[in-house]
């Protein structure tokens, strides 16, 4: 079966031209011009992975990766306007978006980062019943289940997250390195990217440390990489 991805843009042109170039490549395009028109093409036809375009009227594309991680894992490729910034990073992170790409992109470097984006998240499904589980009366990580609690509160990651967090809760008290966690998070081709690394643990710290300034939970190995620590019992 094709895997399935959803172009979301208003420009018809640039949908075409991706649309043509999916279906040279063996997938099968799905297409929207709008976020309500994607909302629903998520619900009926449940993409396997989508590229959304940030600035479009009405709903944008934070907007709109928004509503759609509130019923759907499926991975997101966010496409911007401009370079990467940090700030651009961290406000896509916001979201939920897995990838951000800046247009104009070659069409070697767009199938790679869809093939990338999607082999990831198939190993990591595949593997998830060999993770681990840790629990104690604050936090709950659940990777089989791939849930997490606070305070039994059920906590809403992005997919790059919790693949952030259950990787670190895989191997808890041992230090992974920084590009061992861009290897298994992000892929090979981002091995160099360790500003990655940083951005998305201090995002995560943000959502699941009761003291982000002060982490219990995620360390830092200062010029080595980052541990799960579970010496923190509640």
């Amino acid at each position: 079966m094709l895997e399935k991805v959803l172009i979301v843009d208003d420009d018809p042109a640039q949908v075409r031209m991706v649309s043509t170039l999916l279906n040279a490549s063996g997938f099968k395009p799905i297409k929207a011009s709008n976020g309500r028109e994607a909302m629903r093409e998520v619900v009926e036809n449940k993409p396997d992975l989508i590229l959304l375009d940030i600035n479009m009227p009405e709903l944008d594309g934070c907007e709109t990766c928004r509503l759609i991680r509130e019923i759907s894992k499926v991975p997101v490729i966010m496409l911007t306007g401009q370079y990467k910034a940090e700030t651009d990073i961290v406000r896509g992170l916001e979201c939920g978006a897995d990838e951000y790409l800046a247009k104009p992109v070659g069409n070697r470097e767009l199938l790679a980062r869809i093939k990338a984006t999607l082999r990831r998240t198939q190993k990591f499904d595949t593997n998830a019943k060999k993770m681990a589980v840790f629990s104690n009366s604050y936090m709950t990580v659940d990777v089989p289940e791939r849930k997490v609690t606070i305070n039994g509160q059920r906590l809403r990651l992005t997919p790059r997250e919790f693949r952030l967090l259950a990787l670190l809760v895989e191997n808890a008290d041992r230090i992974i390195s920084h590009q061992q966690v861009l290897e298994h998070v992000w892929g090979f081709e981002y091995v160099d990217d360790v500003d990655y690394v940083r951005i998305y643990v201090s995002h995560l710290r943000q959502k699941i440390e009761p003291e982000p300034s002060s982490p219990r939970y995620i360390m830092t190995e200062p010029g080595v990489g980052y541990y799960f620590r579970t010496v923190c019992q509640n």
